[in-house]
């Protein structure tokens, strides 16, 4: 059932989508559009524990329900399952966070995601820190710093002041962009996907999106359980795909996390 549910959710269309197609400002490296011959990189050179994100061009996360918070109506670290297009686990998350910040700090709350592999085996660190989030405030808005592994900054995500659209951007580890997200204006998904599309640096080319699925209206009123999917051409970098899991992790806090108590 699994495989099943991954290969339905890797069957959504994604208009503009072109895998493994060069980036006009070269603002990183991406093979040509040549599937039967691509380059993948050496996987000494890899950040360790990230070799198996080089074969993905499908990212599927899947937040896990947390019934103790259902119930009470009191918001729980958040847990989640990451997974290839087969639905077969590769790695897990846990949110690291005081009760008194998920109480009052609610979705703004800072804290730090551990990505873990099967072995147990800590590979990207995600911390957030407090920060505001409002259409109204330009200044100390949301960003997201990556390590990989712990203790090596690769990179970082960084809210950018709309008025009217989420914007984001994907940052190297010396905080220069190299690639856009930008959101619908209404991100509610109350009976349909919502996708973020990343684009390049001029924007004149999508490179691929993040889509938080619909689950259906029950789910989606009465859990705070989410899916999401990462597509991403398969020759990305490894350690902008792990910032695109952050940033999907973002995404989840700013925009989707809710509980029975916000009813």
């Amino acid at each position: 059932m699994a495989c099943k549910d991954a290969q339905n959710q890797r069957s959504r269309g994604l208009p503009g989508f072109l895998p493994g197609a060069p980036d006009p400002d070269r603002s990183f490296h991406l093979s040509p559009p040549n599937p039967g011959n691509q380059v993948l990189p050496p996987l000494a050179s890899l950040p360790p524990g990230l070799e198996y994100l080089r074969q993905l061009d499908l990212i599927i996360i899947h937040q896990q329900v947390e019934l103790l918070g259902m119930i009470l109506g009191t918001e729980t670290s958040n847990k989640y399952e990451i997974k290839n297009s087969l639905g077969q686990r590769i790695y897990f998350a846990v949110e690291e966070s005081i009760c008194f910040n998920r109480t009052f700090c609610s979705t703004l709350r800072a804290c730090t995601l551990k990505v873990m592999d099967n072995s147990g085996r800590e590979v990207i660190t995600v911390n957030r820190p407090l920060r505001c989030n409002s259409c109204w405030c330009p200044c100390y808005l949301q960003e997201l710093e990556i390590q990989a592994p712990p203790g090596t900054v690769v990179g970082y995500v960084a809210q950018k002041w709309d008025p009217f659209l989420p914007k984001f951007t994907i940052q190297n580890a010396n905080k220069e962009d190299i690639l856009k997200i930008s959101g619908p204006c209404a991100t509610c998904g109350c009976f349909g996907d919502v996708d973020f599309e990343v684009k390049t640096i001029n924007e004149k080319l999508t490179i691929g999106k993040i889509s938080k699925y619909w689950s259906g209206f029950v789910n989606d009123v009465f859990t705070n359980a989410d899916n999401f999917g990462i597509h991403v051409p398969t020759d990305l970098d490894v350690t902008v795909k792990a910032a695109m899991i952050g940033a999907c992790f973002l995404f989840d806090f700013m925009f989707f996390e809710h509980s029975l108590a916000g009813l």
